[in-house]
Order: structure tokens, then sequence, then C-alpha cells
């Protein structure tokens, strides 16, 4: 199982949108919330390639986006195969 990581913040829609999604996978991720641990913003925005909004996603390391780009992956039937890859 790929190692899901997702930067997110407290009453953001969007994050939640995300997080219902990958609930939905019944897939396990590290929350890494930005608004209790302010570090972890600036740790996010050098991983995301200066992209400052949340939710902010990674697989394996690899820089997924926000939101829209996890539905726009699901929606084009790439999600499941990206999610099940091993580390």
């Amino acid at each position: 199982m790929a190692k899901i990581e997702i930067y997110s913040s407290f009453m953001c829609g969007h994050c939640a949108r995300a997080k219902n999604l990958l609930n939905s996978k019944g897939v396990d991720y590290d929350d890494l919330d930005v608004f209790t641990d302010p570090g972890k913003r600036q740790e996010m925005i050098e991983r995301a390639g200066g992209r400052t909004s949340v939710p902010q996603i990674f697989v394996d390391g690899k820089h997924v986006g926000g939101c829209d780009d996890l539905f726009a992956l699901e929606r084009a039937g790439e999600l499941d195969s990206l999610l099940e890859a091993s580390s």
C-alpha cells in the first residue's frame, strides 16, 4: 500500500472532501495539520513547489496536488492504482 500524506487545515471543505474520498477507498493516510502545527505549513509549501493552499496531497512522496487534482485522478480511473502502488 502506498504511503499517503495530506496537509490539511481545520474547517477546510476541500480538505474534508479529499479525506472523504480517501476514506471511501479504505486507505490510511497521515493527516498533517498546518493549522495546529505552523511548521508543517512551511514544509508543505516547500514540498508542493510553492503551493500554499490546502489540502496538498502526496503519494509515496510524489506531489499529487490538491482536492481537485485528487478527484481528477478518480474520474480518470487512475486513483486506485496509484493508491495501491507499493512504496
